[in-house]
């Protein structure tokens, strides 16, 4: 098991809620441990003298304690830290936490949170406002044992520190520990209560990524845009504020964001998604060709699931059916439909449509191969998935229509009569049902009329039509036959 690390705020903190003379007292003890072990060819002995001026001093003990923290001597800063204890320091509990939860073992956490736990108890004993760091510490090292009990020492400490409940700081503590659980939603919510300008950089970005995605694009775009004032070469943001565009398909702005990331930013970190989310800007902005360009670099990168891989390259189809390039649209569908873990209906019933576009651009028997591939895939659709059923009678007349436009061979008769009888045996229609049940009717009552020369017939479709457009002319026309 790999050892857990938790990254804290004031790793270094000697003694957190001591006065500023001796926090100064101790900082200058810690240098003075760092250099006796990091430098020192007496360091036993130099250490020694050390701690006899600190041995009833509990903030030296904690700083000696930390200068071995800091090399990795956890053995030597356990010594340190139970000193400090035996004076009922808070800060020697801290660094036994600190100390505590470096450990392998699966009950780090909560042997961490114990030491934390006693540091808010002596810390409270002395101080009439506590730190906050106790409490933030122990909800970081508890959410995996029980995260409800993590949020809830949050809630002690608005109890205890109103003023920390007030500026938004309790709301800070509680999203961070939200967001390093994942719990995104939870993690929006809170940042959400908090003002902008008492947000550090990280939590603008842990905000504005909850947010994104939830979905909640303008929430998250104003909390970026807000970072980028004070941080306008900051890579995250400008990748946000170019995610959260590409959402909101104002494609112009993303590229403007885009460019900024890619040229503007101290750093640049590219990855799948941001690729693909700057391709999808570029397709949105109808730039076809350079979005291929960056989707074709996205597929060379290595991907954490087959399922985003399958995204981009359906996104790819995309882009080249915006060229109208459909004899490689229908190339890389039929490879994101292979790629996808579990393709849907709605995937399925796409590439058809696909070969419809495709079938529309082109004539003869090029064209009927198209609508043939079409016709399959509605076949087979209905056949795969009984929900499905409409949906393909309805496209397979469509098509049916497409090879024969002038309904002499009456390819589409079938299928309209079977879906107008599937509609019309429902209780209620709604309003796809009534749009469906109008196109095959009206294909019907003037296939019937003019194909067949079936006026009876031709009228029973006819009366369906006007309960459902009453003002159909060629319905009335017909019926007054």
């Amino acid at each position: 098991m790999k050892a857990i690390k938790y990254l804290f705020v004031g790793a270094l903190t000697l003694s957190f809620s001591a006065p500023v003379a001796a926090q100064n007292d101790a900082k200058a003890v810690f240098d003075k441990a760092t250099e006796i072990i990091t430098s020192s060819p007496n360091a036993a002995k130099d250490m020694k003298a050390l701690y006899k001026e600190n041995k009833k001093n509990a903030e030296g003990l904690v700083a000696i304690g930390r200068a071995y923290y800091e090399q990795k001597d956890t053995v030597n800063a356990r010594i340190y830290a139970e000193y400090a204890t035996k004076l009922k320091d808070a800060g020697g509990y801290m660094l036994l936490g600190d100390i505590a939860s470096l450990s392998d073992d699966s009950n780090a956490g909560g042997a961490a949170a114990k030491m934390y736990e006693q540091a808010i108890y002596f810390d409270k004993e002395k101080n009439p406002k506590p730190d906050y760091l106790p409490y933030y510490k122990y909800a970081t090292v508890y959410r995996k044992v029980s995260l409800p009990s993590a949020i809830s020492k949050l809630d002690d400490l608005a109890a205890a520190r109103p003023d920390l409940a007030q500026s938004g700081m309790v709301n800070i503590l509680k999203g961070r520990v939200y967001d390093l659980a994942n719990k995104v939603e939870e993690a929006a919510e809170v940042y959400n209560l908090v003002p902008f300008d008492v947000m550090e950089d990280r939590d603008v970005v842990s905000a504005a990524r909850a947010n994104y995605l939830l979905g909640e694009y303008q929430k998250s775009l104003a909390i970026v845009e807000h970072g980028l004032k004070t941080a306008p070469r900051k890579f995250t943001y400008n990748q946000l504020a170019m995610f959260n565009n590409t959402m909101l398909k104002d494609y112009d702005k993303a590229l403007v964001y885009a460019d900024k990331m890619l040229n503007q930013s101290d750093s640049v970190r590219m990855n799948p998604e941001t690729y693909g989310v700057y391709a999808k800007a570029l397709n949105g902005a109808k730039k076809y060709e350079e979005a291929i360009e960056v989707y074709k670099k996205t597929l060379e990168l290595e991907f954490d699931s087959q399922d985003k891989k399958a995204g981009v390259i359906k996104d790819l189809a995309d882009a080249y059916k915006g060229m109208d390039d459909y004899e490689n649209a229908v190339v890389y569908y039929d490879q994101f439909l292979k790629t996808v873990s579990k393709a849907s209906l709605t995937d399925y019933a796409d590439l058809g449509r696909l070969y419809v576009q495709y079938a529309d651009k082109l004539e003869g028997d090029a064209k009927l191969e198209k609508l043939k591939k079409a016709d399959g895939i509605y076949a087979d659709l209905a056949a795969k998935n009984a929900d499905a059923q409409e949906y393909s009678l309805f496209w397979r007349a469509r098509v049916a229509t497409m090879m024969d436009p002038d309904a002499t061979q009456g390819l589409a008769q079938p299928f309209y009569e079977e879906l107008v009888n599937t509609i019309s045996a429902k209780s209620e229609m709604d309003n796809a049902d009534r749009a469906r049940m109008k196109e095959g009717c009206n294909f019907l009552m003037v296939y019937y009329l003019k194909i067949k020369d079936d006026v009876p017939r031709s009228k029973e479709f006819a009366e369906k039509v006007i309960t459902i457009d009453p003002e159909n002319e060629t319905a009335k026309q017909i019926q007054g036959l």
